[in-house]
């Protein structure tokens, strides 16, 4: 689903008051050097991922490992929420400065950008993300700066109205979107690239997958609504469950026992598309990090044998992870879909999976360094690899098999685009045409667009191999 630079999702939870009850006396001081090391640390995680060119999910699991289970908590929802919205902060900080920054000051760039973000979107008390913010422009060894800083962010306080007015006439401050992007978007999807765009800079629901191999719908929301948990279920799709609010995955009953996973609405959907049955051999190519492998293994049943493979040795041990947490078994192994290597192909396969590496386009909210990192150079690469990747599984592939094109993007290019051009030059493939209410129908397949307070953006095309 993803480019290979990405990581498994992490679970970004809400942004509240998580530092705004003053600390007891005694803890006063510790708190204070704790706050200005959180603002320091998400100023750092913003600036690996644009200045340096890290993705976000790496950049915040390096920075999280010195602080405790709630500042690593406020670490990631700053982090997630500055790169969000950054191109409204960069445009801010423009307005509040009398003179550009100097080569080199990037970090500060960033640190007034955390600080932005406190004072915009979280219910911190402003006194102390100001004061925690000047203090981190000393933790990141910048003393000289804490006056500026502190200057900015008052300004901002007394002015905020004017200067979000003006800011809104900057395009990219106003949709948070890079320019190609915006474009691609717009040419497209002429009547929905808006709600495209406003969905990708919101903040993404929690979706749980309840293994039902090990539990049923019922029990399981007995067991959520007894820890205090709201969920509703989601009519199109068995086992699904979106909660009210986002938690983490400490906080769900059962999870370290397999009886849940935490999975996106759009993403659940590729299991069922694929159809599974007892006794198919199937091949997940591209598998890592195990969510769509897991959910094969509990729709197919003990009789099916599941091989996953990825070219990323890394992300597959979370795959492993996964697997032993459900108590689920595949044949799991490095491998490159591109390669017809002969110690995973075997004999052809009734059902394969292609989660194709693509431009994430559609899980911009899950990932929003996507639009730092991603350029539009990137998309023909991507197109490429997609068309050797069809080419190469296509050959391992039963007669009368059924082969999913799954992609996590909103770009035709990427998804109808491809899809036809190998149909209209394969004589033994075939589109079996999706009946569904949900998405888009393309010709071929079936787009999902990312939706507010719904799934994320998806493609599937289901093919067929003709005997």
């Amino acid at each position: 689903m993803h480019a290979a630079w990405m990581a498994p999702d992490l679970v970004e939870l809400t942004p509240t008051a998580a530092h705004s009850k003053a600390p007891p006396r005694g803890q006063r001081r510790d708190s204070e050097t704790s706050g200005a090391a959180v603002r320091a640390a998400a100023a750092r995680v913003v600036h690996a991922v644009r200045g340096e060119g890290q993705s976000l999910t790496a950049a915040i699991e390096a920075a999280s490992a010195q602080f405790d289970e709630r500042d690593a908590a406020l670490l990631q929802a700053m982090s997630f929420g500055t790169l969000r919205l950054l191109p409204r902060f960069d445009a801010l900080t423009a307005q509040l400065l009398s003179r550009p920054l100097r080569r080199g000051d990037g970090i500060l760039q960033d640190l007034m950008a955390v600080g932005l973000y406190q004072l915009s979107a979280m219910r911190i008390p402003e006194h102390a993300a100001v004061a925690a913010t000047v203090g981190a422009a000393r933790t990141l060894g910048r003393p000289r700066a804490a006056g500026l800083i502190n200057a900015m962010l008052r300004r901002f306080q007394r002015e905020r109205p004017t200067l979000l007015a003006r800011v809104e006439n900057h395009p990219g401050a106003r949709w948070l979107f890079p320019d190609w992007l915006l474009r691609r978007l717009r040419d497209a999807w002429p009547e929905h690239w808006q709600a495209i765009v406003n969905a990708c800079n919101e903040q993404p629901p929690m979706t749980l997958r309840v293994n039902l191999l090990r539990t049923s719908m019922r029990n399981y929301a007995k067991l959520l609504a007894g820890a205090g948990l709201a969920a509703r279920p989601l009519p199109h799709l068995a086992g699904a469950l979106m909660l009210d609010t986002p938690v983490p995955t400490s906080s769900l009953p059962g999870f370290a026992e397999g009886l849940v996973s935490v999975q996106d609405s759009s993403a659940q959907l590729a299991a069922t598309l694929l159809a599974p049955r007892d006794g198919d051999r199937i091949l997940d190519a591209c598998a890592a990090p195990g969510g769509k492998t897991a959910h094969l293994l509990e729709q197919a049943g003990a009789g099916a044998s599941v091989t996953a493979i990825d070219a990323d040795a890394k992300r597959l041990q979370a795959l492993r992870r996964n697997l032993e947490r459900l108590q689920l078994s595949a044949r799991v192994q490095v491998g490159d879909a591109l390669l017809a290597n002969l110690d995973w192909p075997g004999v052809p396969y009734q059902r394969i999976l292609l989660d194709a590496p693509c431009s994430a386009t559609g899980v911009i909210r899950r990932h929003p360094d996507i639009k730092w990192l991603r350029r539009e150079t990137d998309i023909a690469a991507l197109r490429e690899t997609q068309r050797a990747m069809l080419e190469a599984l296509w050959p391992l592939l039963a007669p009368d098999g059924r082969m999913l094109y799954a992609t996590c993007s909103v770009l035709p290019q990427e998804n109808e685009d491809q899809i036809r051009a190998f149909l209209q030059h394969r004589t033994d493939a075939i589109e079996r045409p999706i009946d569904a209410t949900w998405g888009l129908a393309r010709a071929p397949g079936r787009q999902i667009l990312p939706e507010s307070g719904a799934g994320d953006g998806f493609y599937y095309a289901v093919l067929e191999k003709l005997p």
